[in-house]
């Protein structure tokens, strides 16, 4: 019987979907009963739910910056536009000047959204909702 390299253990890890001591057996030539010792011995199974944990972290940070870049360039794009837009309602007279506020108008609303606000004013609050439903349940179910 082959024994067990050390690295028998980053194989296994390696494996993915696939992973079992079966197939780390049959890449080494030796028993199944063999691997599952030496994986006990060294506790492949809390190591792996280390490194899938670790991994796991790793790709959340990487998408959080992700994220928070593209936050920051739509941002910065949004007041350029911003700024463009007051440049030219400061040169056009009012009539003229609706492309800049419509842009203005939506580089705003953009930017609200960005920031984690409502892209509208006209945002109704939960309290509003809550009062609202309580009104209407009171109706509905006083006058059965």
């Amino acid at each position: 019987m082959a024994k067990i390299p050390p690295d028998a253990f980053e194989y296994y890890v390696s494996l993915g979907l696939q992973r079992s001591y079966q197939a780390v057996a049959d890449r080494y030539g030796a028993s199944k009963r063999a691997v599952t010792k030496k994986a006990a011995t060294e506790k492949w199974a809390e190591r792996l739910v280390k490194i899938e944990r670790a991994a796991r972290e790793r790709i959340d940070n990487k998408m959080t910056e992700s994220l928070e870049a593209v936050n920051t360039r739509h941002l910065q794009t949004l007041r350029l536009i911003q700024a463009k837009a007051l440049q030219a309602l400061q040169v056009m007279p009012l009539d003229s000047g609706m492309d800049a506020v419509r842009a203005l108008d939506t580089a705003i609303r953009q930017e609200r959204v960005i920031l984690g606000e409502p892209g509208e004013r006209s945002a109704v609050s939960v309290e509003e909702v809550i009062k609202r439903e309580y009104e209407r349940w009171m109706t509905e179910h006083g006058s059965s």
